[in-house]
């Protein structure tokens, strides 16, 4: 499965934002999705994740209800809702996917197996 993420930006304290991430491939397989985040001069941390059917999300307690993960899997596609976003969460988010046939939820890196580029988000205070 090959990942393009997109909807980065820059946006003010307080601002939204969503992110996109396109599955191309073998994207016929169940499979768990999942993003993380960057932030700069610190290890990537798991965000939120979701399984094939959606039924089953979970986030990082730190995110205090602010996001909200979701996908469309006729569009083969992820969503990433992004509230009271806080000048604390600008870092490159990176979306990520089980292997094929995995399709709860993980919150490892460990457990996904392909990743996109990543997006760049930006809040300012």
């Amino acid at each position: 499965v090959q990942l393009q993420a997109s909807g980065g930006g820059l946006v003010q304290a307080g601002g939204s934002l969503r992110l996109s991430c396109a599955a191309s491939g073998r994207t016929g397989s169940m499979y768990g999705m999942g993003w993380f985040r960057q932030a700069p001069g610190k290890e990537r941390e798991f965000v939120a994740a979701i399984s094939w059917s959606g039924g089953t999300t979970t986030y990082v307690d730190s995110l205090e209800g602010r996001f909200t993960i979701s996908r469309d899997n006729a569009k083969n596609t992820v969503y990433l809702q992004m509230n009271s976003l806080k000048p604390d969460d600008t870092a490159v988010y990176y979306c990520a996917a089980r292997p094929p046939g995995w399709s709860q939820v993980g919150i490892r890196e460990a457990d996904f197996r392909s990743w996109g580029q990543g997006t760049q988000v930006t809040v300012s205070s």
